[in-house]
C-alpha cells in the first residue's frame, strides 16, 4: 500500500480519514499543527509531525523524504462565522497553506488529491444544495475553500493532477473540538452542558442544518482515490434531513439526561438554511440511509463525559472588530478599549 498524507490528522474530520486508511493497510504520515487538534487524536500507528501546511518548507521536506502517491488535505481553519473577521487569517490558512501541498503534489506526480472542501460554497438560497449549481459563497471561508476547488480543477487542466473534492456539512462526533466556542454547535452544546452553563444559540434557533455523523463521513473520503470514477468529481456528503438548532439542543440535552437551559443571543449574519443533496454521493459509494441524529449525538456524548468539558484559548487574531458577534468577546480587548 502507497504511503499517504493527511494533513489534519489531529483534528475532528482528519483523524477518523487517517484511522480507515490505517485500516485500509496504508502507511499514514499525520501532519497537524495542534491549533485546533489534539495530539491523542492521531492513530498510534500513523507517523506523526507537528507542523503547518503554511510553513513551505515544511512540506517540501515532507514530499522530500516520502514518496506519497495520494494526499488527503484536510487541514483548514473552519470557522465560518468568524472568518468575516480573520480574513487574513483564513485566506493565509485556508488558500496558501492548499496551494503549498498543490505545488508539491503537481512536482511530486501524486496519482490522487483529496480535498475537503464545504457547502459554504453554495451561499444562501440555492437549496437543495446539488454540485450542478454554481457556487456563490457568501463568506471568506466558503471564498477560500471555493479558490481551492478552483485551483485544482486548474491543476489537472495544467499538469493532470488528478483530485477529488468533497463538500461536507455539519459533521458531528467522537474527537471533535468542543472547547472551541466559534464552530461546532454540537461540541459547544455538550461542552456547555458538562460545565453547568445555559445552552447559547445565536437568533432563535430555527436556522436549519443537516447534522452528519463522522461515521457517515470519513469512510467515503478515505475510499475515494480507489473509484475510478470519482476522479475530477465534487461530492457532496452528510446527512440528508435538516434539523432546527433549537430541536438540536433538545436532543443533545436529552442525550446528557438534562434540561434544555438556552440563552437566545442576538442573530449573526449567516445562511439561515443549509442541506444538501447527496444523491450523486449515494451513487458513487453505495452509501446508506446514515446514522440517525438522535443516535449519533448518543455516541459522542458517551465519548464527551468521558474525555470531559474542554477548554481552548481565545482567538487573538481578530482583525476586524466591526460588528463582532455578542457571545464571541475575545479575552484580548478591541484595540483602544
Amino acid at each position: 500500500m502507497p504511503t499517504v498524507l493527511v494533513t489534519g490528522a489531529g483534528g475532528f474530520i482528519g483523524s477518523h480519514v487517517a484511522r480507515a486508511l490505517i485500516e485500509h493497510g496504508h502507511h499514514v504520515v499525520a501532519v497537524d499543527d495542534l491549533s485546533g487538534g489534539f495530539v491523542d487524536n492521531v492513530p498510534s500507528e500513523a507517523t506523526f509531525v507537528q507542523g503547518s501546511v503554511v510553513d513551505n518548507t515544511l512540506v517540501e521536506d515532507l514530499f522530500a523524504k516520502h514518496r506519497f502517491r495520494r494526499v488527503f488535505h484536510l487541514a483548514a481553519y473552519a470557522a465560518e462565522g468568524l472568518s468575516h473577521y480573520i480574513r487574513r487569517f483564513n485566506y493565509t490558512n485556508n488558500v496558501i497553506g492548499s496551494i503549498n501541498l498543490i505545488n508539491a503534489s503537481v512536482k511530486a506526480e501524486v496519482e490522487r488529491f483529496v480535498f475537503t472542501s464545504s457547502i459554504a460554497v453554495y451561499g444562501a438560497n440555492q437549496l437543495p444544495m446539488t454540485e450542478e449549481l454554481v457556487p456563490r459563497p457568501e463568506d471568506p471561508y466558503g471564498i477560500a475553500k471555493y479558490a481551492v476547488e478552483l485551483d485544482l480543477a486548474a491543476a489537472k487542466r495544467q499538469f493532470g493532477l488528478d483530485y477529488t473534492v468533497f463538500r461536507p456539512h455539519n459533521v458531528y462526533g467522537e474527537h471533535q473540538n468542543i472547547g472551541d466556542k466559534y464552530r461546532n454547535v454540537v461540541g459547544i452544546f455538550m461542552n456547555q452542558i458538562m460545565q453547568g452553563l445555559p445552552l447559547t444559540i445565536f437568533g432563535d434557533g430555527t436556522q436549519t442544518r443537516a447534522f452528519s455523523y463522522i461515521d457517515d463521513v470519513a469512510p467515503a473520503i478515505a475510499a475515494s482515490p480507489d473509484i475510478r470514477a470519482t476522479s475530477g468529481e465534487v461530492y457532496n456528503i452528510g446527512a440528508d434531513r435538516p434539523h432546527s438548532v433549537l430541536s438540536l439542543a433538545h436532543v443533545v440535552c436529552h442525550a446528557f439526561g438534562v434540561e434544555p437551559k438556552i440563552t437566545f443571543l442576538p442573530e449573526r449574519n449567516e445562511v439561515l438554511h443549509a442541506y444538501a443533496s447527496h444523491d450523486k454521493a449515494h451513487q458513487a459509494f453505495g452509501l446508506g440511509d446514515g446514522i440517525p441524529l438522535e443516535v449519533g449525538i448518543g455516541r459522542m456524548a458517551e465519548w464527551a463525559k468521558d474525555v470531559g468539558p474542554r477548554s481552548t484559548a481565545e482567538f487573538e487574531n481578530v482583525e476586524v472588530w466591526k460588528n463582532f458577534p455578542a457571545g464571541w468577546e475575545s479575552a484580548v480587548s478591541e484595540p483602544g478599549q
